[in-house]
């Protein structure tokens, strides 16, 4: 029979060996945590850049980024590609799409999309075809969730069109095609900007012209919108909606306008596909004289702690802090974006910098991100690109 010092020995054995293993595996667990943290920080990614073609641009401008610098070395530029002012990555990183932001494609008062694959170990672009966009100057477009289908928005032709993509990423010709309406006639729709929601389910087009958001079901496979009940947000009028952001949560949605340099900060009902309305805020607090001064994009950081605009004229980036439970914001600040007319921006995809694209000054400034804040700060890289309208990432392949 084992003594009373026997058993309190064999207990006091058995727990430092259970402390020890359970120090062991915390510690394994935080030391994988920081290395995969090191190896998202570590990851190279090539950045494509869109352009307006009818100065000195001559396509999409392609680039390698260094995570832990943002730094940009180029790589080259694809060259067969007319006007392309916007750009959006397939799920699968395989291909890219562009638009063709003209009135004239093959002859048609329209404008077009482009389909290129792409080399992730080089980052080279190969054109695979184009096709109609069934409106004047396609703006705007995204890859769905299912990455089935290019959505599009065109702006003077005031419409939103849906394109299949085939198996070897190629498009077909639209499967959906709506022209937005205005019932009173006083109107002159302007589709700026086009989204879909986490699930896949609903598409947002923005119109600048109608002052709304249409808001349409999505079928992914057949490739078919259709009007939602309800069919529209409607915003303030004069507003001039133009780009859209939902937040990470799936819980709220960003609309910058245009117009009137606000954001509106929307409640999103996932089952209805519904905004509420939450609170508006101006994108240039304090500032009287905005003759000629405009919006245009808007961005969640991927933390969905901060909310970043871009002023034209004004030529800043606007910071905003998100409240998680609430959704409404709070101005930090304003950066100035080192030139003239930054049209578009990107937060790359760790989180770390923002690209800011001064379309008139032909130069893409990076910015490093304060963490707690969301506050910018100039890294003090700049390269120089012709007419920059839109970046995106595609994580480069080590092999």
């Amino acid at each position: 029979m084992l003594s009373f010092r026997h058993c309190l020995l064999i207990a006091t054995v058995s727990l430092i060996h259970v402390t020890t293993v359970s120090t062991s595996h915390r510690a394994r667990g935080e030391n994988d945590a920081q290395s995969t943290k090191s190896n998202e920080r570590s990851t190279t990614y090539l950045v494509y850049v869109g352009t307006y073609t009818n100065g000195e641009s001559e396509g999409i401008y392609i680039y390698e980024m260094e995570t832990q610098s943002g730094r940009l070395k180029r790589l080259g530029v694809a060259k067969d590609i007319v006007e392309p002012s916007f750009l959006a990555i397939h799920p699968s990183y395989r291909f890219l799409y562009s638009v063709i932001e003209t009135d004239d494609f093959r002859g048609e008062n329209s404008g077009g999309v482009a389909a290129f694959s792409i080399s992730r170990k080089t980052g080279r672009l190969t054109k695979l075809n184009e096709q109609s966009s069934r409106g004047a100057h396609p703006c705007h477009l995204i890859v769905d969730q299912s990455g089935k289908n290019v959505l599009v928005a065109n702006y003077s032709g005031g419409s939103v069109a849906s394109l299949p993509i085939r198996g070897n990423g190629r498009l077909g010709k639209a499967t959906s095609f709506i022209e937005h309406k205005d019932p009173t006639g006083q109107k002159r729709p302007r589709a700026h900007s086009i989204n879909v929601d986490a699930a896949g389910r609903f598409a947002f087009a923005a119109d600048l012209g109608l002052d709304k958001i249409q808001i349409y079901r999505l079928d992914s496979e057949k490739g078919i919108l259709t009007a939602n009940e309800p069919p529209f947000a409607a915003i303030k009028a004069g507003s001039g909606p133009r780009h859209f952001a939902f937040h990470p949560s799936g819980r709220y949605a960003y609309l910058i306008n245009e117009t009137n340099m606000t954001v509106t900060a929307f409640a999103y009902n996932a089952d209805r596909g519904s905004l509420t309305n939450l609170q508006t805020m101006d994108t240039v607090p304090g500032v009287e004289d905005r003759q000629g001064f405009s919006t245009a994009e808007v961005q969640v950081h991927p933390s969905g702690e901060f909310l970043y605009g871009s002023n034209r004229g004004h030529d800043s980036i606007v910071v905003f802090k998100v409240n998680g439970d609430s959704g409404k914001l709070t101005h930090v600040e304003n950066e100035p974006t080192g030139g003239k007319m930054p049209r578009n921006f990107a937060i790359d995809p760790t989180g770390r910098f923002l690209f800011a694209q001064n379309q008139e000054s032909d130069n893409i400034v990076t910015f490093s991100i304060d963490p707690q804040t969301g506050g910018l700060e100039p890294t003090g890289d700049r390269i120089e690109v012709p007419s920059p309208s839109c970046i995106k990432f595609v994580p480069k392949s080590k092999s």
